[in-house]
């Protein structure tokens, strides 16, 4: 895919390497959820792509449901600011909950997701992200299923956008937008 003008793309992670690692991930998960009923939390929008081959890699019985989740606004950096733009539809009381989450960059968001489901009674709140950013963080959160550590760049692909670009790439890329000090 050609980057739109004034931006570049490298890819850092290939389409080859995220499709093993997800089934790694889903025979993990398979294994630790022997014998349970399981629902995966995708948070919206990023973890869209990594959510739908996940499920596809999981053996045991799953049910998946969505929060949407702003933290960024604008920018492409966290503002610290964490909000619900949309709530679980399923009922989460007693229930194993593995959320879905695109990449872990300050822990903000994960920490106020993990925070509002245990307050639900849910029976237990695994995470499991794509992509993790340690360089970055604000906030301790332990990630029980962890795709790829990435150095802190911003980065595009597999359900990851900028300004609602780039999100179909079948990579995790670097994106470089020439000119801005921000992405550089």
């Amino acid at each position: 895919m050609q980057a739109r003008p004034g931006e570049s793309l490298e890819v850092l992670v290939s389409a080859t390497a995220v499709e093993a690692r997800v089934r790694a991930l889903g025979a993990a998960i398979s294994r630790d959820y022997q014998g349970r009923s399981l629902l995966l939390v995708g948070i919206l929008r990023g973890s869209f792509v990594f959510l739908a081959d996940l499920i596809r890699s999981i053996d045991v019985p799953v049910a998946i449901d969505f929060m949407a989740i702003s933290s960024y606004g604008a920018s492409t950096r966290s503002s610290g600011v964490v909000r619900i733009l949309k709530d679980l539809d399923e009922e989460v009381q007693d229930r194993h909950l593995v959320v879905v989450e695109d990449i872990v960059d300050t822990g903000l968001t994960l920490n106020y997701i993990k925070s509002q489901l245990v307050a639900r009674d849910a029976a237990s709140v695994a995470i499991c992200t794509l992509l993790d950013k340690p360089s970055r963080r604000q906030v301790d959160v332990h990630l029980d299923y962890l795709g790829f550590q990435i150095p802190d760049e911003f980065v595009v692909g597999y359900g990851l956008d900028f300004d609602e670009c780039y999100r179909n790439l079948p990579d995790v890329c670097r994106l470089h937008i020439h000119g801005r000090k921000e992405l550089e």
